[in-house]
């Protein structure tokens, strides 16, 4: 199974760090945060990932690309410029396929054009910029009980999100609108079938919007509810939250050990 992960949004919120880098590159400790989504499916044996690139999204590839030259032991001869890099290196074992989706896409027609990449068969999709200790083994397992098109994580932030109407688990409206009340909202983490682009109507269409809200008016979307961590990262405050967390002795979102 592979995952989406979308990388391409200009991070406006964030711009003491995105006027230089994409957001999803801004680090938690010495890692970018999109290392750390990709830890958290890797613990769970999904290691195949395509991530929609748009705003800087050059600096996403030379990222992964150093990732691999510049980790773990090697030898250099001064004359030649020879490279020779070793096996130990303690890399993780990922394909991930960095897929151009331009910088005028919304969210929806990002994923749309990450379709040729996923294939024909279930997939998983987030966003480059939240984390969360969720076991994706359950995620999976509620997704296929159901038999609708489309999962979304739901999850209990501080009241200042968008806000679900639900019917049992499935989701009977969806509105971006800030909430009065605390209440469950989209934390990302979605698990989706391969009709959810027949949604997705065009380029510059956000998937928060007209897609999720036909999904829900169709009964195709599910909510599985996340009852225990989960963080964003869209302003400086909620950065440094994020990394606070990582100098604690226990990340809630570090499953894996190292």
């Amino acid at each position: 199974m592979k995952v989406g992960i979308l990388a391409g949004g200009l991070g406006s919120r964030l711009s003491e760090e995105t006027e230089v880098r994409p957001k999803p590159m801004v680090e938690i400790g010495d890692m970018p945060i999109l290392w750390h989504i990709m830890k958290i499916y890797a613990h769970y044996g999904i290691n195949d990932f395509c991530v929609a690139l748009g705003y800087k999204g050059d600096y996403i590839k030379r990222w992964f690309r150093e990732y691999h030259r510049m980790s773990g032991s090697m030898t250099i001869n001064t004359r030649s410029g020879e490279v020779r890099p070793y096996s130990d290196s303690g890399l993780p074992n990922w394909n991930v396929d960095l897929v151009e989706t331009g910088m005028s896409a919304g969210t929806g027609g990002r994923i749309k054009k990450l379709a040729p990449w996923l294939g024909n068969e279930t997939f998983m999709m987030t966003w480059g910029d939240g984390l969360a200790d969720i076991d994706i083994n359950k995620l999976l397992e509620f997704h296929k009980s159901h038999g609708k098109l489309a999962t979304m994580t739901a999850v209990r932030p501080p009241a200042r999100y968008g806000h679900l109407e639900m019917d049992g688990d499935q989701i009977t409206d969806f509105s971006e609108k800030p909430q009065i009340g605390e209440g469950w909202v989209n934390g990302a983490f979605f698990v989706l079938e391969p009709g959810v682009h027949e949604y997705i109507e065009h380029n510059e269409e956000m998937f928060e919007q007209g897609p999720l809200t036909k999904l829900a008016k169709d009964g195709q979307l599910m909510a599985y509810r996340h009852k225990s961590f989960w963080q964003c990262m869209d302003t400086m405050r909620e950065k440094q939250i994020l990394l606070d967390y990582w100098a604690s002795d226990a990340p809630p979102w570090k499953l894996w050990k190292d």
